[in-house]
């Protein structure tokens, strides 16, 4: 009965192909380098101030482990970043 039911929703779903992303157009590609700027841009300042906290913390342990995790959490969130941009270069260079 349900198997049923998923095989008629299933022929009703639009198949079409996806359309072609041209990796040579230009507005797609300056906005996934803006992107991935504006990222990178913005976990350096994290990493400066962070930085900064850190060396003005004072021997404070609270003060410290803040700055220390902020430091790790913007390096993550980098990594994360250039991650997905890797990946959408990839799906977007292999759909042409």
């Amino acid at each position: 009965m349900i198997k049923d039911q998923l095989f008629m929703f299933a022929q009703q779903i639009n198949v079409k192909p996806l359309p072609q992303v041209s990796a040579t157009d230009g507005q797609l590609n300056k906005a996934i380098a803006v992107t991935a700027q504006v990222t990178g841009a913005i976990a350096l300042l994290i990493i400066i101030v962070a930085g900064l906290r850190y060396v003005t913390s004072q021997g404070n342990p609270q003060a410290t482990a803040k700055a220390k995790n902020a430091i790790i959490y913007a390096g993550v969130g980098l990594a994360i970043s250039l991650l997905a941009f890797s990946i959408v270069t990839f799906v977007v260079k292999g759909t042409t």
